[in-house]
């Protein structure tokens, strides 16, 4: 049996049965195997993840008794065989068939044989297979075509043009590139450039936020530079959350939705660790998360703390120079990045999260001293949980004003979709 594939299967297996996140059971599974080939898994992973919906409609026509009537272990098999022979044009097809075949044996031994039929029969019919028209359900097709939930579709066409909602859809769908920022308590620009290229790493400076970097290589996280606490894996949309904050040496900074971490050790780097941050959560068991990723990084400024952020904490009004509200969100932003947000169904959760970014930024803005400044953020592009969301709270609190709005899209700035509001107490 390939290792590689091995390793894939349980992945995906993990993503649909413990509903686990695509990125951290992909790297559980990788560090556990240890593949060959690293690289075909996670394409592999990622490219099922991403066209789930697409492979199930071709199956369903392929399948006597229709995609509904198969289990997790075959419906897997299937989709990671269909990928390969439709999308992986650098793999056979007879190893994408007889490779599949013999994973079924070991998976779902009784269904080989129908495995190996349905493959097979792809292979016939592929030219004749068709997505419905898309003059008749253009949601429908657009559904099917780039694998997503249909209410996300026809919330984004609220907003967006046709045209630019394909182009999310598609972006969606494309591989992110390893974005790192560099942390200069313990390194400057130019000279991490200079020892990661000098390891063989391709590195190109970002374009959106100051100390970012994008990276080609292999195992980058296992090099000494990781350790060393040199650079930290980030996406450039998260990054220029704390340079739009700007905080100064010495100030006091609180975010107050810190977990796991990223934006508030970008903001401690951003004030050489001096002042102090306060960082909230309300989950007390994401609190290590930071603290041991402040340890790596050489920062001592943080203070963490358990907090519900919908709370105000009378002894802190006013007190803040910056307060920072990367609000919980429906996370539509990073779907290229945890392909399975795509698949979440509609429910009511969804439809309170503006009530509550609502609560958080209220609560938040109490702790906002006079000058102070108080940015929002969230990871998605959907305007009832961005713009909607500061206006009201701007038309409530005539006490703030609106500086700078940014509404970064995968689609056109490279980056996740990500928005930043920037505002301050007069």
């Amino acid at each position: 049996m390939d290792a590689n594939r091995k390793i894939a299967y349980l992945t995906l297996i993990d993503v649909e049965t413990k509903k686990s996140y695509s990125n951290l059971a992909l790297n559980h599974h990788i560090k556990i195997g240890k593949p060959s080939n690293p690289a075909f898994v996670r394409e592999l992973v990622y490219g099922v993840l991403e066209n789930k919906m697409t492979l199930d409609y071709y199956i369903d026509l392929l399948v006597r008794d229709g995609v509904g009537s198969l289990r997790n272990p075959e419906l897997t098999v299937l989709r990671m065989g269909l990928y390969q022979l439709g999308f992986m044009d650098a793999v056979p097809e007879y190893a994408a068939v007889n490779e599949s075949v013999v994973l079924a044996k070991k998976y779902c031994r009784s269904k080989s044989g129908m495995i190996n039929g349905v493959l097979r029969e792809y292979l016939n019919k592929k030219m004749q297979l068709r997505l419905p028209d898309r003059n008749e359900d253009e949601v429908r097709y657009l559904s099917l075509k780039y694998s997503y939930e249909p209410w996300i579709i026809e919330l984004w066409l609220e907003d967006y043009s046709v045209d630019e909602v394909e182009k999310l859809l598609a972006a969606g769908n494309e591989t992110p590139p390893t974005t790192i920022r560099l942390n200069w308590l313990r390194v400057m620009k130019q000279d991490l450039i200079k020892n990661l290229e000098e390891r063989g790493f391709q590195v190109e400076e970002g374009k959106v936020a100051q100390n970012a970097l994008n990276v080609k290589g292999s195992r980058l996280l296992e090099s000494e530079m990781y350790n060393l606490g040199m650079f930290t894996p980030q996406d450039e949309s998260s990054m220029l959350v704390a340079q739009k904050l700007n905080p100064k040496h010495g100030d006091l900074v609180m975010d107050v939705c810190a977990a796991p971490g990223g934006k508030t050790t970008a903001i401690a780097e951003r004030m050489n660790n001096t002042g102090r941050i306060i960082a909230s959560d309300v989950y007390p068991r994401k609190l290590d998360l930071i603290e041991k990723e402040a340890l790596r990084l050489g920062i001592t400024n943080i203070e963490t703390r358990s907090w519900d952020a919908t709370r105000i904490d009378s002894t802190m009004i006013e007190k803040a120079d910056g307060v920072l509200v990367d609000a919980p969100c429906s996370g539509l932003g990073v779907i290229r990045r945890k392909p399975e947000i795509k698949y979440k169904k509609l429910n009511s959760d969804m439809e309170t999260l503006p009530l509550k970014q609502a609560a958080i930024l209220s609560a938040s803005s109490a702790y906002v001293k006079a000058g102070g400044t108080l940015v929002y953020s969230t990871c998605t592009i959907n305007k009832k949980e961005n713009e909607d969301v500061v206006d009201s709270f701007l038309k409530k609190n005539r006490d703030f004003k609106k500086l700078e709005q940014v509404q970064l899209l995968p689609s056109v700035d490279g980056t996740d979709g990500f928005f930043i509001c920037v505002m301050k107490r007069k």
